[in-house]
């Protein structure tokens, strides 16, 4: 039999060809990727998208000795803006310090003359906010990462560790004049969401997936929703509505008289699936504002669940959006990203209005305290007030990690590191 041999390269040149195939496999693959994760959590703009406007929020009538910060953003809408009056603008005096002895990753609530702050340690205190001195102090577990919710005679907490293995989350609800324990339900998984009271109704999620709607008198379950991924921001109320995400990248509408899901929408994030939502939903202007790991900072229509823009920061967005009506800018959106860097968004379009370099990971949430942001670094350990419209810088303070500053309409109180501080405008 003949026939022409076949050439065969050396086994070094082959080995090297093949290695160089499969480089430039590996290349095109990873420059697929790379577009294909550009795409999915790059901007995104409908600019024809619904948009109502809305009316600013006013300060309330009564004044500081009734005044109550209820909830954690202070409104059920949690849009984190506080109409107070013009007086209540840096520079600060130092009243009063509170040292707690212990993280304090989540700001107080305000009842009265009493203030009430849960560290990370699961102690709740109750303080004056005249002087800073403790009226009452309860240990409630072993960890806690959230903000209690008060009315004029009850304050209700979620724990995130209780010390106990078969239960090891918790909500307690006690007596705001004596801490006294009115009820205390386990509950099957930790929980680090802060509860929303409407009514006789308490809400928060868990990490197990499941809200919960509680009567806040007896601590008694209404009803529960069973999400795709642990649900760690609060549940924001508006018309009726809860809206929240959760940890499998979906954001979802539910009713609050039956919990029935009125509407669920992804983030589209990352390219592996979707990111995850930590942040706390802001709902104003027919909206559905909130911060997801993806990076990016997500609009949805309140109504539909369509995805109006989504615009990206770089980083990580744990921070809860603050939301206001800006002087020269329009409604406006503030949130903070692991970028290190400080957003003004539109809140219309999601295009970026200014932006602030703080040199280190924002990891809390801002409140808009008059016509000042404030918002806390949690790299460099330092608090920061701009001004809502130009960004300048009106405050700074060497202390502070995550959500900084709530107020009375008379002075602010700044929760730092490990201690709160008493603040009055000079």
């Amino acid at each position: 039999m003949s026939g022409r041999r076949r050439r065969l390269l050396p086994r070094s040149k082959r080995a090297r060809v093949t290695l160089g195939a499969v480089v430039v496999l590996l290349a095109a693959a990873v420059l697929a990727g790379y577009l294909y994760e550009r795409h999915r959590t790059g901007n995104i703009y409908h600019p024809h998208a619904r948009f109502v406007p809305q009316p600013a929020p006013t300060l309330p009538k009564h004044g500081p000795d009734r005044f109550a910060w209820p909830l954690y953003g202070y409104t059920k809408n949690h849009t984190r803006y506080f109409p107070a009056p013009a007086r209540v603008h840096p520079p600060f005096r130092r009243l009063w310090v509170h040292n707690a002895h212990s993280l304090l990753e989540f700001p107080p609530v305000i009842y009265g003359e009493r203030i009430f702050q849960l560290a990370d340690d699961a102690v709740l205190s109750a303080i004056n906010k005249r002087t800073g001195h403790t009226f009452w102090s309860r240990p409630l577990g072993r960890l806690s990462a959230s903000c209690p919710a008060v009315t004029a005679s009850t304050v209700f907490v979620t724990i995130l560790s209780s010390g106990q293995a078969d239960d090891p989350g918790r909500a307690v609800a006690l007596n705001s004049r004596t801490g006294a324990i009115r009820w205390s339900r386990p509950l099957p998984s930790p929980s680090e969401s802060s509860p929303l009271i409407d009514g006789n109704r308490l809400f928060f999620g868990s990490q197990n997936g499941i809200v919960y709607a509680l009567d806040a008198r007896t601590g008694d379950v209404l009803w529960t929703y069973h999400s795709d991924g642990a649900v760690k921001a609060s549940p924001t109320l508006s018309g009726g509505v809860l809206y929240f995400g959760d940890y499998s990248g979906h954001v979802q509408a539910v009713s609050e008289q039956s919990g029935r899901r009125l509407w669920l929408s992804s983030s589209e994030g990352a390219l592996l699936g979707s990111g995850t939502f930590y942040s706390t939903a802001a709902v104003v202007y027919g909206r559905v504002f909130l911060g997801n790991t993806d990076g990016r900072v997500y609009a949805y229509d309140a109504s539909t669940g369509r995805l109006d823009w989504a615009t990206q920061t770089g980083a990580y967005v744990y921070a809860s959006p603050a939301v206001t009506d800006a002087p020269g800018l329009g409604p406006t959106i503030y949130l903070g990203s692991y970028s290190g860097r400080f957003y003004a968004i539109d809140a219309r379009s999601g295009r970026i209005s200014w932006q602030f370099d703080a040199h280190g990971r924002i990891s809390g949430s801002a409140t808009i305290i008059g016509r000042t942001v404030y918002f806390a670094d949690l790299g460099q350990h330092r608090t920061y007030g701009l001004g809502i419209s130009t960004g300048r810088v009106l405050f700074e303070m060497d202390t502070g990690a995550f959500d900084p500053v709530i107020s009375d309409g008379k002075n602010i109180y700044l929760t730092g590191y490990t201690g709160l501080y008493g603040l009055a405008p000079r």
